[in-house]
C-alpha cells in the first residue's frame, strides 16, 4: 500500500513548512504529496496561505520521486484551459510526477 500525505494550504502554511514538509515527506517514504486550492480560510481570513499552482510548481523541482497534485481545483477558481496548461507544463517539469 503506498500512502501519501495531504494538507490544507490555506490554514498557516507559508514557504518554509511547504519546503521542510516536502523535503519530510520524501525523506520518510511517502508515496506523495497533495493540497487543497482554497485561497485563504474563511473565519475569518487571517492564516498564511499559499498559492496552489505556485506551490505545485516548487515541488516539481524541489523534490525527486514523491508524486503530487491538488486534491481538488475548482473551475470556479481557475480557468480549465489555463490550469489544464498549467498542469501539463507542471507535470514536464516534474519528469510526469504531479
Amino acid at each position: 500500500m503506498d500512502i501519501s500525505i495531504m494538507v490544507e494550504g490555506q490554514d498557516g502554511l507559508t514557504w518554509a513548512r511547504w519546503q521542510r514538509l516536502a523535503a519530510e515527506v520524501e525523506q520518510l517514504g511517502f508515496a506523495g504529496l497533495f493540497r487543497s486550492d482554497h485561497f485563504t480560510n474563511a473565519d475569518p481570513p487571517n492564516l498564511d496561505s499559499l498559492e496552489m499552482v505556485v506551490s505545485l510548481a516548487y515541488l516539481a523541482s524541489g523534490t525527486q520521486r514523491i508524486h503530487f497534485g491538488p486534491c481538488v481545483a475548482p473551475v470556479t477558481f481557475r480557468d480549465p484551459v489555463m490550469w489544464a496548461r498549467q498542469a501539463a507544463a507542471i507535470d514536464d517539469l516534474s519528469g510526469g510526477r504531479m
